[in-house]
């Protein structure tokens, strides 16, 4: 049987977060610069010839209809396919922890399923289907580190350096709607947007202010959402606390409870409080499934 195994879904870490704006639909205009690390869940899929799409969870109970479902039924429906799949799941990334795991396991989804139908459908469309699942999901479609604006669809790449960090998440989760309907956070987006980044026409960017994100992007910003979520999920402001007691620059990453520092090299974590989770993880160069699918054109 046609199958595709070990496939990987890296997480993400949100190196700073600004809400600048919302749009008549309701949907938050952000910008970020966004960052590939190498905390991955894994895939399995397999070819079923009877159209019919089914999970198995290999770890942790998932929901019944999760983004990997959906992804792979958007997949399915655009294209047009008789093909179905049979798709495992290794989840090791943590949910509500606003590192991706849910959007990158939809968007390794589309990739797989992708190749697997031998369906040959190129990224500008893959996106499409993926800014409808989630925001995160054309990040991981495009393979790169990026800055990205709007509501996730606007997307330039970035390089960063190497580097390690320390990744903490609290036993709380925290779900992204109650963040952004937050009161406090409503009173707030109108905050102006960051100056000083705007793409010239090779697609890089201008930085030349003191302290700029290219001399520093690990140091870079805030996170606009870390005060209400540290409100709505004291595990995040211990987590904060807890880094900086072992001296590290802490910020939460997207919208959920898990926070992050730059490790230096030479250092080691000490005394994590018993039920967190703490991982040390690198950045990758690239997405592991670059070039799955075609880059340009489109049918």
């Amino acid at each position: 049987m046609k199958a595709l195994y070990d496939v990987p879904a890296p997480a993400k870490l949100n190196l700073f977060l600004r809400v600048t704006g919302r749009r008549p639909d309701g949907l938050h205009l952000l910008q970020s610069a966004i960052m590939l690390i190498d905390w991955c869940d894994t895939l399995h899929f397999e070819l079923r010839a009877d159209g019919a799409l089914t999970r198995e969870d290999l770890g942790e109970a998932l929901p019944p209809d999760d983004l990997v479902l959906r992804a792979a039924r958007s997949l399915q429906a655009e294209a047009g396919t008789a093909h179905g799949a049979h798709i495992a799941i290794r989840k090791c990334v943590p949910a509500q922890a606003g590192l991706g795991g849910g959007s990158s396991d939809a968007a390794t989804c589309l990739l797989a399923l992708n190749r697997l139908w031998d369906l040959n459908l190129p990224l500008s469309r893959l996106a499409r289907l993926g800014l409808a699942l989630g925001a995160d999901v054309p990040f991981f479609l495009g393979g790169h580190d990026a800055w990205v604006e709007g509501i996730g669809e606007q997307l330039t790449p970035v390089e960063l350096p190497s580097a390690r960090f320390a990744v903490v998440k609290p036993p709380q989760g925290l779900e992204t709607g109650l963040v952004f309907r937050d009161a406090e956070l409503k009173e707030r987006v109108d905050a102006a947007i960051i100056s000083g980044f705007a793409a010239n026409p090779n697609g890089a960017f201008e930085r030349d202010l003191p302290g700029t994100f290219r001399e520093n992007p690990f140091e870079y910003g805030r996170n606009d959402l870390q005060s209400v979520a540290c409100r709505l999920c004291p595990g995040v402001a211990q987590a904060l606390e807890w880094l900086g007691s072992q001296g590290l620059n802490a910020r939460m990453t997207g919208s959920g409870s898990a926070v992050f520092a730059r490790l230096p090299r030479d250092q080691a974590l000490q005394g994590a409080p018993a039920g967190w989770c703490v991982r040390e993880c690198g950045n990758l160069e690239a997405h592991p499934l670059v070039g799955w699918a075609p880059s340009d054109g489109s049918r």
